[in-house]
C-alpha cells in the first residue's frame, strides 16, 4: 500500500494493531455462535414414509455410532443425541462442525412403539425405520 507520508503510515499500522484483539475476540464469537447454530439446527434430515413405515435419514458425518443415541420419546417424538472429540492441533483457524447433536424431532405420523424400529449408521448417514400406526379412516370423496 502506498502511503502519502511515513506519519500516515504510522497511524495506519497502529490502527491496525489496536483493531487485531478486536478482530480475532469478534472472530471466536462468530466461530462459537455459529458452531451452536449448527448443533441446534442440524444434522440435515429427510423424513419420509414408504411401504408402511417412516424413515429419518440423518447426516451425522464425523460421529462414531457408539457415540450416537437414538431414543424414542413418544409415538410422535424422537431424539437423536451425538458426541465428538475435536482436538485440534495446532493453530486453530475456524472451527464450525458440531462437537455434539441434540434434536428432538416431532414426527408427522405417530409409529408403532411396540414393533420394531431400527436404526443404522453407515458412512455417516444414520437411517431410522420405524413402523406407522395405521389410523383414521379413509372418507371417500363424491
Amino acid at each position: 500500500m502506498v502511503y502519502p507520508s511515513e506519519a500516515t503510515k504510522d497511524i495506519v499500522e497502529e490502527e491496525h494493531e489496536m483493531m487485531e484483539p478486536i478482530r480475532k475476540e469478534l472472530s471466536k464469537r462468530i466461530e462459537e455462535a455459529s458452531r451452536e447454530f449448527y448443533e441446534n439446527i442440524l444434522p440435515p434430515m429427510d423424513i419420509y414414509e414408504e411401504e408402511g413405515y417412516l424413515y429419518i435419514v440423518a447426516d451425522l458425518a464425523g460421529f462414531q455410532k457408539d457415540n450416537i443415541k437414538v431414543r424414542l420419546i413418544s409415538e410422535d417424538y424422537i431424539e437423536i443425541n451425538a458426541e465428538r472429540e475435536t482436538n485440534i492441533e495446532g493453530t486453530k483457524y475456524l472451527s464450525q462442525r458440531p462437537s455434539k447433536i441434540d434434536r428432538k424431532i416431532r414426527l408427522p405420523l405417530r409409529i408403532k412403539t411396540d414393533q420394531g424400529i431400527s436404526a443404522k449408521y453407515e458412512n455417516g448417514i444414520l437411517t431410522i425405520k420405524a413402523p406407522v400406526q395405521s389410523g383414521g379412516i379413509t372418507i371417500k370423496v363424491e
